[in-house]
């Protein structure tokens, strides 16, 4: 199978041919096409010539796009399920569950905020003010490859019912979901040039980036990358958004309810093999509890199944970050190797989820992100250092926290450097609430009307309001 890219409506068959490997074989699924810089500027200039009339088309209309869209992915659910399954590896029940239907929620989702959205409006001294928000014009839209569809149609679905026209550049890692979502878009008539999709490698996504017509850049994906794109899309102070990574840190406090506690941590440190930019790496442990929270976690590492990493390269990565942990003297409580299997899964790129402790909080493992089935475990004496220590990171994306005590619970969430905190919970999202990370983990948020804030713009009209005659 060979994918190629969506412009114009159209599939384009262009660029030179990579291959795509299925993380839990090894073996090659699909070939792409890569694109350059031709196929690129094709696809911002398709999109450029789409952009007026789509942005004229009343919000209404384009929410009733996004709808049809919502009803497309459910025509096509099995196809994107497996196409997703080909590319990540990931379980079957998560994306059954959680992927595909996260991209129709959001599509739905959004077309009913955007299409009961107010303006604004202000009187003073005889005038009248009031605002209208148009669209930034051509967005490029780069995704990453832990959650692919359910983070593309995150950004797509605001980013055009906004009033915008986009180029999606999937990871090279995962193409097959934006593949067949470019095909939904061209089963529902959307109109040509609103969506397009260009495959390729990180140069594809600069030529985007680097793209005079291009007009705003929203990304999701490693810090190095962000600020790759930031110093190119600062030439012509593009607007961009970015969610970034992280190294999460997780707080639990002698009066936890300790199963949930454990059972919260296997979820947060190991969900899709730790590759998700929420995972927990570094959790801290009030001392009383130290020892049995440690043994229990360690236990219940050892019970999980493993999930491939995404590649061969980041199988390798993570490894790396494991031999360091064991250099600089760490104790491996679980995990630490490559499973075995003694099936088809030895060709993968498995790694086993891992617990690890008695590091310095200054050492790299506990400084870097490592996005894989990690995590570090250390022990505090007091809120003040638990605090102190969950915000010595340089990231700071997201946060849990487990107590008992609500007064604890509010005191120490508001305290904690991160865009998103949880407590006795993890990973549930409310597509109203704001989204994003503070320090490395990125700039701006998206969500609810944050997103509909970042994809338009307010201009206000101002009038004068003339006096009647006495």
């Amino acid at each position: 199978m060979v994918l190629t890219h969506f412009i114009g409506g159209r599939p384009v068959a262009a660029g030179p041919g990579f291959p795509v490997h299925d993380p839990v074989t090894g073996l090659v699924v699909r070939h792409v096409h890569e694109a350059d810089p031709e196929v690129a500027d094709r696809a911002v200039r398709a999109a450029r010539e789409a952009a007026r009339d789509w942005a004229a088309m009343p919000v209404g209309e384009r929410a009733g796009w996004m709808r049809r869209l919502a009803e497309g992915i459910e025509e096509r659910f099995d196809d994107l399920v497996a196409a997703e399954i080909a590319d990540t590896g990931n379980p079957l029940d998560q994306t059954r569950t959680l992927d595909v239907p996260r991209g129709i929620a959001n599509f739905r989702a959004f077309a009913e905020m955007a299409a009961q959205r107010p303006e604004e409006a202000f009187h003073l001294s005889g005038t009248l003010s009031y605002t209208v928000r148009r669209p930034l014009g051509v967005v490029a839209v780069i995704v990453p490859w832990n959650l692919p569809f359910l983070l593309m149609t995150w950004k797509l679905a605001p980013a055009l019912v906004c009033g915008n026209t986009v180029v999606v550049k999937p990871s090279e890692h995962t193409p097959g979901s934006a593949a067949v979502f470019a095909e939904i878009c061209a089963g529902a008539g959307l109109p040509p040039g609103v969506v397009n999709i260009v495959f390729g490698h990180g140069s594809a996504g600069q030529l985007l980036v680097e793209h005079p017509d291009v007009d705003a850049v929203t990304f999701t994906g490693s810090t190095r990358t962000a600020a790759a794109i930031m110093r190119t899309a600062a030439q012509r102070v593009k607007p961009i958004s970015f969610e970034l990574g992280g190294k999460n840190a997780g707080l639990v406090f002698e009066d936890c309810d300790l199963d949930r506690a454990v059972e919260g941590t296997v979820r947060s440190a190991f969900t899709n093999g730790g590759q998700v930019c929420l995972c927990t790496e570094r959790m801290y442990v009030q001392r009383p509890i130290f020892e049995e929270f440690c043994a229990r976690l360690a236990a219940r590492a050892q019970e999980v199944e493993p999930q491939p990493m995404i590649s061969a390269a980041h199988r390798d990565k993570v490894l790396s970050y494991y031999a360091l942990a064991r250099s600089e003297g760490a104790k491996v409580l679980a995990g630490g190797g490559v499973p075995v299997f003694g099936d088809h899964r030895d060709g993968g790129y498995y790694v086993e989820p891992t617990v690890v402790a008695g590091l310095s909080e200054w050492s790299r493992f506990n400084r870097e992100e490592i996005f894989g089935p990690v995590c570090h475990v250390a022990p505090f004496d007091s809120e003040a250092e638990a605090l102190d220590l969950a915000n010595s990171s340089e990231y700071g994306l997201a946060a849990t926290v487990w107590t008992t005590s609500l007064d604890r619970a509010h005191r120490v969430a508001q305290r904690l450097e991160a865009g998103q905190v949880w407590v006795n919970t993890w990973d549930v999202r409310d597509l109203r609430a704001p989204f994003g990370g503070v320090k490395l983990s990125g700039i701006g948020r998206e969500g609810g009307t944050r997103s509909l804030d970042f994809y338009s713009e307010p201009t206000t009209i101002t009038i004068k309001l003339e006096q009647p005659d006495a």
